[in-house]
């Protein structure tokens, strides 16, 4: 993600992976394709590359933008914990994961990422399927949504919030991020200007939910480091502190074994960069090697 499409961390990144001529590379998270342009100009002139995103819309993206690639890119409709299967008897040299939302996702008011324009309550990065947040905030009993607003946002004002929630959708039913955001920010009790806005952890709980990011992502990121070649990497860029644990926590066991750590602390965006792309600020990236 990033303003103007501009791929996060990827100097850092590439140096992770350490592409090579030829190699064989996996983008479980191809978005709109700016690391994995990279990958395969830095892998050619036969390197391949198995292209994966569960966003029709950014695959489609990306198939034009990596068209120059011809027959060394194959794109695929899929979430990235299906990268085992799609990789059939492929090992590869290297794997990169971008656990972020897009910014065609951010940018683009109808997908409903954000509250920074009004748009409808959608939120699914794969729209062919699943409930939308509107489902979720106007359906889910009082209690569980507290629970996942709580676990899912680290929002230490869960219940008051979930409680506004459901006095607002029995007036009217919650369509738009505009209506939901302001319910938020009554709730909240905390004041705008001042950091984050009121309705950023609502927003990343419901979001996180919605799209199952959680979801079986630790014993995901084992089996695909499993399906490394020998001195194969795995690179991995979070976004929020709950990701990044489970990441943390995969490598650290699988480090036990067969595998070495290539970062002991995750790999923080430079100064410049942040500066130069906000959504920045909070990508960690970490990385795994296979032993050789």
């Amino acid at each position: 993600m990033g303003g103007g499409h501009e791929p996060v961390l990827l100097r850092e990144t590439l140096e992770l992976l350490a592409v090579r001529p030829g190699g064989s590379y996996a983008d479980g998270t191809v978005g709109l394709g700016g690391h994995a342009v990279e990958v395969l100009r830095r892998s050619a002139p036969d390197g391949r590359l198995l292209a994966v995103d569960r966003d029709p819309e950014a695959l489609e993206r990306s198939r034009e933008r990596l068209a120059e690639f011809g027959p060394r890119v194959r794109l695929e409709h899929a979430d990235w914990r299906e990268l085992p299967a799609l990789l059939g008897d492929e090992r590869p040299q290297g794997v990169l994961l971008d656990l972020g939302v897009s910014s065609l996702q951010l940018d683009t008011p109808e997908r409903g990422f954000s509250f920074r324009a009004d748009g409808p309550l959608d939120m699914r990065m794969d729209r062919t399927g699943g409930p939308t947040a509107a489902e979720v905030v106007n359906r889910m009993p009082e209690d569980e949504l507290a629970d996942v607003l709580y676990h899912f946002g680290e929002e230490r004002a869960s219940r008051r919030i979930a409680r506004a929630i459901v006095r607002a959708r029995q007036r009217v039913h919650l369509r738009t991020t505009g209506e939901l955001a302001a319910v938020v920010r009554g709730a909240s009790g905390r004041p705008r200007g001042r950091g984050l806005d009121p309705a950023t952890l609502t927003f990343q709980a419901l979001r996180i939910y919605v799209n199952r990011e959680l979801e079986g992502l630790r014993p995901a990121l084992e089996q695909i480091a499993l399906r490394l070649a020998p001195g194969g990497r795995l690179a991995v860029i979070a976004f929020h502190s709950l990701e990044d644990r489970e990441v943390k926590n995969a490598f650290r066991d699988l480090a036990r074994g067969d595998f070495r750590l290539l970062t002991r602390k995750p790999i923080r965006p430079s100064d410049e960069e942040v500066a130069r792309n906000p959504r920045a600020r909070s990508a960690r990236l970490r990385g795994l090697e296979r032993a050789a």
